[in-house]
């Protein structure tokens, strides 16, 4: 429950500081936050599945600013199965909750039975990602018409590379280069599988954030994003290939 005498300072900082994913928060909309005057939180949907030992909740967060403008910001509070952790992650649009919620709880999260095909079983060996391989190949790269958002594509393509962890990420060429990036579009090419490594689930997901410069090329940056940590934690990995990007998921799987 949020404090009715709370102040607004105080509501966004709390709630900035329990979200995982809070930098990922573009610097400008951060900035127009700052000057928040008021504030209201609602509750927006909730899901709870005792049997998975599932639960998640969306609040709606919106603020009202010094310009006479509002933003709203949303939250996404969970815990996995098996978990009793409590986790927060904040977006800033639907759009964006919608795709966490599909890539932490699967396509079929929705209410629908979850798809067997996508959630391996106990007696499954520890290790085996033959599943996983068969997935990558059945899952052909499907090349559609490109339809871009013009928006801020350049701070887009600097956060992505930013929440990259690996050593192997792109460098500073592309970096460069995709700071004339003025349009965007984020397709997911892998999403919400999972395998047993070392016992423990694994999730993977694979996007690629497709760019157009100033020039007219077209760039693409692959982001890998899986919990096929030694402490299961999510991770954020970076590539400027398809190719390179399934390469790692597959070694992932394999080695943990």
């Amino acid at each position: 429950m949020s404090d009715p005498y709370e102040t607004t300072e105080a509501h966004l900082e709390r709630l900035l500081g329990r979200a995982l994913n809070s930098f990922d928060l573009p610097d400008r909309l951060v900035e127009r936050l700052g000057t928040a005057l008021a504030h209201s939180s609602s509750l927006h949907t909730t899901h709870h599945s005792p049997e998975a030992g599932i639960w998640r909740e969306t609040h709606r967060h919106t603020y009202l600013l010094t310009d006479g403008g509002s933003v709203s910001l949303w939250e996404l509070t969970y815990r996995l199965e098996g978990d009793r952790s409590v986790r927060h992650e904040v977006f800033a649009s639907k759009a964006e909750t919608c795709l966490a919620v599909t890539r932490l709880f699967g396509e079929a999260s929705a209410g629908a039975s979850p798809d067997p095909s996508t959630v391996p079983g106990e007696d499954e060996p520890a290790g085996d990602v033959a599943l996983l391989s068969a997935l990558y190949a059945a899952r052909a790269p499907v090349r559609r018409h490109r339809e871009y958002a013009v928006e801020d594509s350049a701070d887009h393509a600097r956060r992505v590379l930013r929440r990259a962890e690996n050593a192997d990420r792109p460098g500073e060429p592309v970096v460069t280069l995709l700071r004339s990036a003025y349009a965007h579009q984020i397709t997911q090419a892998f999403g919400a599988r999972h395998c047993l490594a070392d016992g423990r689930g694994a999730g993977f997901s694979l996007y690629e954030h497709a760019f157009v410069l100033l020039d007219g090329t077209e760039v693409s940056l692959w982001e890998v994003e899986h919990t096929a940590t030694p402490d299961g934690r999510h991770m954020c990995e970076v590539y400027e290939s398809e190719a390179a990007a399934r390469g790692a998921m597959e070694l992932r799987a394999r080695v943990r």
